[in-house]
């Protein structure tokens, strides 16, 4: 039905996922205008002849978040004017996933109506990670293919050789957090808490589970203004924790969340490039794996029409092997790198 090449595009949301995607597997970047006039319309204009052609659109729905949905429809309907034989909308990052229901009277379910425009824009399927919640595959009426860095981020502890560990998170992340813990053979412990009103705060209200004089790593989705974080912080300093780290795919880092991870006393926290995260927030204690061989992957098999689940399987090494990755070159955390250094041989003698 498609041709034998495929090939990625993308908008303005996240240029570099795209090219390290590219860079991964060994394609290049395909060619086209997405920019803004003067009055805010958006303009696209496919410069390859894409007919019949299987056509993946990289667009994390990030900040600017309108700005890069209203990008990713017109994407969309410029490859379908285009005569594109398929349209994967690749979107690392889908933006409106906490509006998922009705949770309060006479408020929209807006992550199903960004499904629905994105279906409506000629999309033929989509290939996500970590969504908020798993109902939200079920607001599109094309295949959803959705990936998760559970692997990935735990592999990162791993290797790091932390002992006596306890995984945190709230009620809403505890099946993947499950998962987390399960790679980590250690025990989960759940943060009961509460949203205050519609703003971004939440309230701890209780730690269930023993989590007194171990290592704690919280595990989420996503960090926006890292107030929940801090909060979760601040239970596990009553508890008796004090060695905390903190992880997550997405990495919103809405003002003041950097300022507030600073000033805090966790010792690391771990997140993904799923979203741009710019200079001045890549403070030290921050540490980025690149998810772009998952999707990479994850790409290269949905054109072969291959398993994407096989890559979270545990026969399948992917997720594993690529612990970080930063445009082919592998990166092992700093305890890992210390002990490979010490057993490297020292001399062209042990070598051979």
């Amino acid at each position: 039905m498609y041709s034998d090449q495929f090939d990625v595009y993308t908008g303005n949301a996240n240029p570099d996922l795209a090219r390290k995607i590219c860079r991964y597997l060994g394609v290049e970047q395909g060619r086209a205008e997405v920019f803004q006039f003067a009055n805010e319309n958006i303009f696209v204009r496919v410069l390859d002849n894409v007919r019949e052609k299987d056509v993946f659109l990289v667009q994390p729905t990030c900040r600017p978040v309108n700005q890069s949905i209203m990008e990713l429809l017109i994407m969309i309907d410029a490859f379908k004017r285009a005569s594109a034989g398929r349209i994967t909308a690749v979107i690392p990052y889908y933006a409106y996933g906490r509006s998922d229901k009705k949770d309060q009277p006479r408020v929209p379910i807006s992550a199903r109506l960004v499904a629905d425009m994105i279906t409506v824009a000629g999309a033929d399927r989509v290939l996500s990670m970590d969504l908020h919640q798993g109902q939200i595959q079920g607001f599109f009426n094309i295949p959803v293919d959705e990936l998760t860095a559970v692997h990935l981020l735990s592999n990162y502890f791993i290797h790091k050789g932390l002992r006596d560990v306890v995984v945190v998170t709230d009620l809403g992340f505890a099946k993947r957090a499950r998962t987390f813990a399960e790679l980590l053979d250690a025990p989960l412990a759940i943060i009961e808490k509460r949203r205050v009103g519609n703003l971004d705060q939440a309230e701890v209200l209780n730690v269930i589970g023993d989590v007194a004089g171990r290592r704690a790593i919280i595990v989420d989705d996503e960090i926006d203004t890292a107030g929940t974080l801090m909060e979760t912080v601040r239970a596990l300093e009553r508890e008796g924790v004090d060695e905390i780290y903190a992880t997550a795919t997405h990495a919103v880092f809405s003002d003041p969340a950097v300022a507030r991870i600073e000033s805090s006393s966790l010792r690391e926290v771990v997140v993904t490039d799923s979203i741009p995260i710019p200079a001045q927030k890549r403070v030290p204690r921050i540490t980025v794996l690149s998810v772009a061989p998952l999707i990479g992957e994850a790409i290269r098999r949905i054109h072969r029409g291959e398993s994407v689940g096989a890559l979270f399987q545990s026969e399948v090494a992917f997720t594993q092997e690529m612990l970080l990755w930063e445009d082919g070159l592998a990166v092992l955390p700093p305890v890992a790198r210390e002990t490979e250094a010490a057993e490297a041989p020292s001399t062209v003698a042990e070598l051979t």
